[in-house]
């Protein structure tokens, strides 16, 4: 199963046409996650108007003394921030897994590396571990098993033609080291002491509740998004001519490399963050191609900003909607993500 990329949607365009619409997409993707963040920041259990938000900011910038307004407004803003990193490090994973698996059912845990993060993290918190331990762990999780499966499946990650078997191979090698991860998943949670265990399964269903703002999240962020740009061109190739690519001066085994490592950096980073969050990755690289199309110069920073702000969104309705109780926001992913997801798939059988 591949994803089909029209070769006329992508080609048959002006340059310059391109890329004025690509710049007004971005853009207007960028002001509405500016403004899912200045949303996220107004709303709680104490709501800020838009005036005391420009106060509250003027006494973080250290224009006036701090106050009340200003400490709500650094904490909600630093949880914003961490869920539209998060955010948009699943949904770009989500477009490179699915460009590297050919498949539209790819998403960023489908190769068991959120498993592998969540055994480390799961056998922290099992132990009692301080948070950053139990941060270091996850993140030691997933790149054990993101470096077991690559070597496990280099062979099919440096063929040079990205064909439907080595896809296959690659995918059953992390759906098997998934099932590994989960059955042990399964024994820590079912020995776990009751006063662990509730922490366990929020960071296991995904939550941002307790989410540090860090540095390292946004630099594999970064880097992840400029590969991405270089890249789209030949991942639009890769899509379109498949066992061809190679003749067109693309280097496919690079390019799959790449994918895959850039991929599982962005999962890991996001798992690490806060936990398994489904769905983002799935729907929202789906949401993307069905509005702006398949080429991936467009695709790639729009499901990036897309991502964020929806996950924005989610975790404030997360935070807000049973106040002052808050639910992980995996939940709401999920919620939202079925049938949102199911009415995506019922779209494209109808085509």
């Amino acid at each position: 199963m591949h994803i089909p990329t029209p070769i006329s949607s992508v080609h048959h365009a002006r340059p310059v046409d391109v890329r004025r619409r690509t710049l007004r997409i971005v853009g207007a993707l960028a002001a509405a996650s500016l403004a899912a963040v200045l949303f996220a920041c107004s709303i709680g259990s104490v709501p800020l108007t838009p005036g005391e938000l420009l106060q509250a900011a003027g006494a973080l910038l250290g224009f006036s003394d701090v106050s009340l307004n200003a400490t709500l407004l650094e904490l909600r803003l630093h949880r914003a921030l961490v869920a539209f990193g998060t955010g948009a490090s699943l949904a770009l994973a989500g477009v490179m897994m699915q460009a590297l698996l050919r498949n539209p059912l790819a998403d960023p845990y489908v190769l068991g590396i959120s498993s592998g993060a969540a055994v480390g993290a799961l056998g922290a918190m099992l132990f009692g571990a301080l948070a950053w331990v139990v941060d270091a762990a996850a993140l030691g999780g997933a790149v054990i098993v993101s470096a077991l499966l690559f070597l496990l499946a280099q062979r099919d990650l440096r063929g040079g033609l990205p064909s439907d078997s080595n896809a296959t191979s690659l995918l059953l090698t992390g759906v098997i080291l998934a099932a590994g991860c989960g059955a042990l998943i399964t024994l820590m949670l079912s020995i776990a002491p009751d006063n662990r265990l509730r922490n366990m399964v929020f960071w296991l269903i995904g939550d941002l509740s307790g989410a540090q703002l860090r540095w390292m999240p946004w630099l594999v962020l970064g880097l992840a998004v400029l590969y991405a740009l270089r890249s789209a061109r030949g991942i639009n190739l890769m899509a379109q001519h498949a066992e061809g690519a190679w003749t067109l001066g693309i280097r496919v085994s690079a390019l799959r490399q790449g994918l895959f490592l850039s991929g599982a950096a962005l999962a890991a980073s996001a798992v690490t963050s806060a936990g398994s969050i489904g769905f983002v990755g799935l729907i929202i690289p789906h949401a993307c191609r069905f509005a702006f199309g398949p080429d991936h110069r467009l695709l790639l920073p729009a499901a990036a900003l897309a991502g964020g702000g929806f996950l924005v969104l989610a975790d404030t309705l997360a935070r807000t909607i049973v106040a002052p109780q808050q639910l992980p926001v995996g939940v709401i992913t999920a919620l939202i993500g079925v049938p949102v997801f199911l009415m995506q798939l019922h779209h494209i059988r109808k085509k």
